[in-house]
């Protein structure tokens, strides 16, 4: 798998996820739906076969799709 497994949306929402937004503070600062963001959260989950939003962001930052913030 490479970086480009999301969309640049996904990456946003999980950019944020990794800086501890919740879903309300991330649908806020994107100016989407709640309901939009979990959609995309649960994409994210299906595509890589994990089931938590945990689960997928430990995923992305062993693929290097996602950095933490020093």
């Amino acid at each position: 798998m490479t970086t480009h497994i999301l969309t640049i949306r996904e990456k946003e929402i999980f950019d944020l996820l990794v800086k501890n937004y919740n879903t309300d503070m991330i649908a806020e600062k994107l100016k989407i739906s709640e309901k939009t963001v979990r959609n995309h959260i649960s994409n994210v989950i299906c595509k890589l076969g994990v089931s938590s939003r945990t689960q997928a962001i430990i995923e992305l930052l062993r693929l290097n799709v996602l950095k933490l913030d020093k």
